[in-house]
């Protein structure tokens, strides 16, 4: 039986045509071009990558704190520049190295003069910066330096970060400054600068000079307030709090909050200098403590003066002021003791300074010797003398005034220039010189004998009161009184009735006045200057004196002829 396998299509049905040579799944599809678009993509990324791809630097730190490999960006200005690639410590394990993939475009800007620091969070003393870091991270700043020395810059590779920001960035208009001090006080890295309290700069470091003894500071001041520094500009250190309890009392100084808080230094220029070139960069000046000796160091001309004290100088100090008619004209620059050990010819030697410049006017004593002028002055009686400026602390100045009563005395000079002003005792030498006089005349005074009066005389007050006589006399005193005392009570009594009869009296008195008025108001027309009674009195007054003439001539005549009383009188009397 021979097995046969039955058509796959049926006799008479149609045969199907034969297949294509094209094969379906060969056709290009677009979903084919998602894979291509994206190798395109990548090869577009990965070549820009290659181009923009710069040179790696090493970036040596303290610590990387903060710093992430392949997240920390370098930045300058919010630009990325670069990304950290790797960090490990060095082989002393003494710090960190950080390398960090730089872009091609920043490649021109990785000089000698480029610096590198992290950004973070800092709270310092009136100072808060990196806030923006404590939600996007730490990273690192660049700052490439002054574009104006680009030209001379040096490429670098590696670069030794800074711990801190720079106080100052290369691309901030200004001009630095050099100050030297003796003492730096509060002040540090980023301590203000003042004008005329206005923040207008920056200290940007401070370092000790070789020889141990002073300190030298770098400032930076913005512009355009760096052309108020000239040649004549005085700085001062306006550190934290001063209270000052010296010659001129109590004083305190508040430049402001910041100042107490990390230091200061302020500055201030003469009017006079303003004219003048502002001082270019890198120029020397000096940082005095204060404002008061900034103010001093202001007048160029000093003169050197000395003057000898042989008592106590307890109180006096440098800088002490020196006042002649109580304005400061100088101030003291040296107390120093002449020992002697024979103990004759010690003394303490003061000197100072006077600016003729406070004396107004300036131009009057331009060009005049000071020699000659101080021989004038000493042989009127100036002498410098030792004062008391303030009782509460001791402290004290010098003052130049005429003394009538001071002996003769010549100003001389010392070969150094030096002017010697004869001195006299002043202060609390003449305090203890008038209680020493005092005490002497109150020495004198007898007070045993005094003593011995006063207590003879509480005897003999004593024995006065005690004795009878004062007694006796208290005793009749004290009768006295009693009778006195009795009599008034009679004069009471007896007055009493009289009291009552007053209002009747007083009423009486009044009618009587009334009657007596009228009465000389009567007698008044009657007999007034106009009346008939008047002008009859006057004719006969008159009447009665040519009566009287009459008489006094009859009693004349009968004087000198007395027979006419018997005969009458003669023809011839009659003639005559």
């Amino acid at each position: 039986m021979t097995d046969t396998t039955p058509p796959l299509f049926p006799p008479g049905d149609p045969q199907p045509d034969p297949p294509s040579a094209t094969i379906r799944g060969q056709r290009f599809q677009p979903i084919w071009l998602i894979p291509i678009v994206a190798a395109i993509i990548a090869g577009y990324l990965a070549y820009t990558a290659i181009a923009q791809r710069g040179p790696v630097i090493t970036l040596v730190f303290q610590t990387a704190d903060g710093l992430k490999p392949g997240q920390t960006k370098v930045r300058h200005k919010a630009v990325d520049l670069g990304t950290v690639e790797t960090i490990k410590l060095s082989e002393d394990l003494a710090h960190v190295e950080v390398e960090v993939r730089m872009q091609r475009d920043a490649e021109s800007q990785l000089t000698d003069h480029a610096r590198f620091w992290v950004v973070r969070p800092r709270l310092a003393a009136g100072n808060i910066s990196g806030l923006d870091t404590l939600v996007s991270g730490s990273y690192i700043e660049m700052d490439p330096g002054p574009s104006a020395e680009m030209a001379s810059a040096t490429p670098q590779r590696r670069y030794l970060g800074l711990e801190d920001p720079p106080a100052v960035r290369s691309d901030e208009p200004g001009t630095s400054y050099v100050l030297t001090t003796k003492r730096v006080g509060g002040l540090s890295s980023g301590s203000p600068v003042l004008y005329r309290d206005i923040n207008v700069g920056e200290v940007l470091n401070w370092e000790l000079s070789p020889n141990g003894q002073d300190f030298t500071l770098a400032v930076f001041v913005r512009r355009p307030y760096d052309s108020f520094v000239h040649p004549g500009t005085h700085f001062w250190n306006a550190s934290g709090i001063s209270l000052e309890l010296g010659a001129n009392g109590v004083q305190l100084r508040v430049e402001n909050l910041q100042a107490v808080l990390t230091g200061a230094v302020a500055f201030e220029t003469p009017q006079e200098v303003l004219s003048m070139a502002p001082s270019a960069a890198g120029t020397s000046f000096v940082l005095y403590p204060d404002e008061q000796a900034a103010k001093v160091a202001s007048y160029d001309k000093n003169l050197p003066f000395l003057t000898r004290f042989d008592g106590s100088v307890r109180g006096l100090a440098v800088g002490a002021p020196v006042e002649f008619y109580g304005i400061q004209i100088g101030s003291v620059t040296a107390v120093k003791l002449v020992f002697d050990p024979t103990g004759a010819e010690s003394h303490v030697d003061v000197r100072y300074d006077l600016q003729p410049e406070r004396i107004l006017p300036f131009a009057a004593f331009d060009g005049v010797p000071a020699l000659e002028t101080s021989r004038n002055l000493v042989r009127r009686g100036m002498r410098a003398q030792l004062r008391t400026a303030n009782l509460l602390t001791g402290q004290m100045f010098l003052a130049l005034d005429f003394i009538p009563s001071a002996p003769p005395a010549e100003a001389a000079q010392l070969s150094d220039g030096t002017i010697v002003i004869p001195g006299t005792s002043g202060g609390l030498d003449n305090l203890s010189a008038l209680v020493t006089a005092i005490s002497a005349e109150v020495s004198k005074i007898p007070f045993a004998q005094i003593g011995a009066d006063l207590e003879s005389t509480l005897h003999g007050l004593s024995g006065m009161v005690n004795g009878p006589e004062l007694k006796q006399s208290l005793v009749s005193l004290a009768a006295t009184l009693r009778e006195a005392q009795n009599l008034v009570q009679h004069l009471d009594d007896g007055s009493a009735p009289v009291m009552k009869k007053l209002p009747e009296i007083a009423q009486n008195l009044q009618l009587a006045t009334q009657r007596t008025a009228l009465l000389i108001q009567s007698a008044q027309d009657g007999y007034g200057a106009q009346s008939q009674t008047r002008r009859d009195l006057d004719r006969l007054i008159v009447q009665a004196a040519d009566t009287a003439r009459a008489v006094r001539l009859l009693a004349d005549y009968l004087t000198q002829h007395p027979e006419a009383l018997i005969q009458g009188r003669s023809a011839k009397a009659t003639e005559k």
